[in-house]
């Protein structure tokens, strides 16, 4: 208890400027607030401020460990709220952004029933399947399908995500079927445009007849339409206008139910991910962790994919 009143009282006197106003806010002299400082300097034997009758400055050594007790401070008040007789109490505003076709399905039933469980929150979802600048656009969270390009972001994998390439019977019949990845050149095949998420392009496992790992290549097949909504890919190619490559989530019941076929099913590669991407805070709002906790549980859960159309 001694230290925790230690590391509270430097981040006090730190954010009020003075031992003197940190003592009036507490309600105690200022002798007190000078003591607690004095036996955290000479429990950790550094300086961490230097006081004069005018000022206080922190000190390096002060700085780097005023921003440690600050964390730790917040993450107790976290812990202290999710356990609290009135539940975790996360408020403000929170904006997410997701791609649009797997946002309308997987993200958005979901934001409704996040909000019931903490109602002092307000919730702005953006769909978009561009890369929106999470920072630069002041976004807090955003949901990302795919590999994912470097970047400051902090990301948090969810699930896995696995790619097929499929096409109409028709079309296959009328087309033939692709047999290796490089094959793709010849067919029409429906992509992304370059301003949409799918950034390093198809992804394919070569190698796997060589008896060894298996090499993950990307390729960027073109053809006669693009689109930056992946939900009109997929329509697209429901009507047989080529080959698109599209997540599991979105074709399963068309495979299931004749209308689409898989093609290259042999050189699928290995799943990715489903992330939540945020950027880089020393202290993450209780909202936007919450919100990501949630997003785990229920994408954790195979019933979840399966009832909505996985």
């Amino acid at each position: 208890m001694d230290k925790l009143k230690q590391f509270e009282t430097l981040v006090s006197v730190a954010a009020r400027g003075s031992l003197t106003a940190a003592a009036k806010a507490e309600g105690v002299a200022p002798a007190i607030i000078g003591r607690r400082l004095d036996a955290l300097e000479a429990r950790l034997g550094v300086k961490l401020m230097v006081r004069t009758t005018r000022r206080i400055t922190l000190t390096h050594e002060g700085s780097a460990f005023l921003e440690d007790c600050q964390r730790l401070l917040i993450d107790l008040a976290n812990a202290e709220a999710s356990v609290s007789a009135g539940g975790v109490k996360a408020s403000g505003h929170l904006r997410i952004t997701a791609p649009a076709g797997f946002g309308r399905r997987h993200v958005a039933p979901l934001v409704p029933r996040f909000r019931e469980l903490h109602p002092e929150v307000t919730i702005s979802l953006n769909l978009s399947d561009r890369v929106v600048d999470v920072p630069g656009e002041a976004y807090d969270c955003a949901v990302r399908v795919g590999d994912l390009p470097d970047s400051s972001l902090v990301s948090v994998r969810l699930a896995d995500n696995r790619r097929l390439c499929v096409a109409t019977p028709t079309y296959l019949q009328q087309h033939g079927s692709p047999q290796a990845p490089a094959d793709l050149v010849r067919f029409d095949c429906l992509t992304l445009s370059s301003d949409a998420s799918q950034t390093r392009g198809w992804a394919f496992a070569v190698g796997k007849e060589a008896g060894g790992s298996p090499e993950v290549i990307h390729l960027k097949p073109g053809g006669p339409l693009d689109c930056s909504d992946g939900q009109v890919l997929h329509e697209w190619c429901l009507a047989g206008y080529g080959i698109a490559w599209r997540s599991t989530w979105e074709v399963e019941n068309d495979i299931a139910a004749g209308r689409l076929t898989t093609v290259l099913d042999e050189f699928a590669a290995p799943p990715n991910g489903i992330y939540a991407l945020f950027p880089q805070r020393k202290h993450l709002a209780l909202r936007v962790r919450l919100w990501i906790d949630f997003l785990k549980h229920h994408y954790g859960q195979a019933d979840f994919w399966a009832g909505s159309g996985r």
